[in-house]
């Protein structure tokens, strides 16, 4: 399908693109488009662990969010 685009239909979608994104944003645009291909080809190649996660230290213990489980009122 796009093997048969000419020198004249190129050149409309990227006025086209320019117009609607203007021309300071299509750096930011290729970059970003650029970043997530290879974020998904850094994916694809990275296998899963093997081994099981380890405890999540991110979670404050047990006591602290039984404690924090109760609703909180706010100041009128």
């Amino acid at each position: 399908m796009l093997g048969n685009l000419g020198f004249t239909e190129i050149a409309i979608l990227l006025l086209i693109v320019v117009l609607f994104f203007g021309a300071k944003r299509i750096p930011e645009i290729g970059a970003s488009i650029g970043k997530g291909i290879k974020e998904f080809k850094r994916g694809l190649k990275d296998e899963p662990p093997s081994d099981p996660p380890s405890s999540d230290t991110s979670l404050p213990p047990a006591s602290s969010r039984a404690s924090s489980a109760a609703p909180k009122r706010l100041n009128q």
